[in-house]
């Protein structure tokens, strides 16, 4: 007899899903593909997506197929995952050094997209100044940070208690940053049982090698409806310029602590991008130390893409 029953995609590879469902009377976890007409709609499944699935319970392999993809609360490109709520972004205070703009956009498209952006500083054992410095800045920013290293284990109990509060109720987080800054080190020690497989830093370019690969949701709670998080691939690139993350309009809300100077500028029309400290409150606010330069800088970078791509394209 064909059934249906609701589930969510934990993992998504070369086309074939793994959809959990904890409906009683089911089976655990499904192995799915998705019905044709996904594709003739230029659509996609994405971890983390509620969907319906039907299946035959007469059949010993249990074939099902994803019929339907469920109204999602958010949807990320990068990393490409659905309904998430929060996402920690990883940077390394040392080896690899990290690259602030890019760090900048993925807090942006998370606060864009109305997930929780929280940062991690990780491999605190390689440089206290560094680890500090960048604590400092995200905290004047107003997010959520932690400073820990995945090899001796400082902040790893601090961090874990904050996942232990918050992943529960089919809640979901991913972990998501460049390649090589302690991901899956992080990972493991927060979470011994995952067993995630991690490799080493390039000496020569000071890079990681790719290690994670795709997108997998695990289950880190207990019960029927546990809480879900995620370990990604490494983010090298966030090309705004091909990929529409958001537009122009979007940019400012997506950096917080500039929210509340929105209308105090002297003009209308100010872009907060070249103007002086005297016609900008932006500016004024970063001459001020209320807005750190860095945060200015990825913002004017990003607000330069989005202006060239809005008009090059209409």
């Amino acid at each position: 007899m064909t059934k249906a029953i609701n589930g969510k995609v934990v993992k998504g590879l070369g086309g074939l899903y793994c959809v959990r469902t904890a409906e009683e009377g089911a089976p655990f976890l499904f192995s799915c593909r998705a019905r044709g007409l996904f594709r003739h709609k230029d659509e996609k499944v994405l971890v983390g997506d509620l969907v319906k699935v039907t299946y035959d319970d007469s059949d010993p392999e249990n074939t099902a197929v994803i019929d339907e993809v469920l109204p999602r609360r958010s949807c990320l490109i990068r990393p490409p995952m659905a309904n998430l709520d929060y996402l920690f972004c990883v940077i390394a205070a040392a080896r690899p050094a990290p690259i602030l703009e890019t760090l900048d956009k993925l807090l942006a498209i998370a606060e864009h997209h109305g997930v929780e952006p929280i940062v991690i500083v990780t491999k605190a054992d390689f440089g206290e100044e560094e680890s500090k410095k960048y604590t400092d800045l995200y905290r004047q920013v107003g997010l959520r940070v932690f400073c820990v290293s995945g090899e001796t284990g400082t902040g790893v109990g601090e961090l874990r208690a904050y996942l232990d509060g918050i992943l529960r109720e089919g809640r979901s987080a991913a972990f998501a940053g460049a390649s090589g800054v302690g991901k899956s080190t992080l990972l493991n020690a927060l979470f011994p049982h995952l067993c995630l497989a991690t490799n080493t830093i390039s000496a020569r370019i000071e890079r990681g090698r790719h290690t994670t690969r795709h997108v997998e949701l695990y289950e880190v709670g207990e019960g029927a409806n546990p809480g879900y998080l995620a370990d990604t691939p490494g983010v090298s690139m966030l090309d705004f310029a091909h990929f529409d993350f958001f537009e122009m309009e979007d940019l400012f809300d997506a950096f917080r602590e500039f929210r509340p100077y929105l209308g105090k500028c002297r003009y209308g029309d100010c872009t907060h991008t070249g103007e002086g400290a005297r016609e900008c409150a932006i500016a004024r606010a970063v001459e001020e130390g209320e807005i750190a330069p860095s945060r200015h800088e990825s913002y004017k970078k990003l607000w330069h893409v989005l202006y060239t791509k809005k008009h090059t394209y209409q």
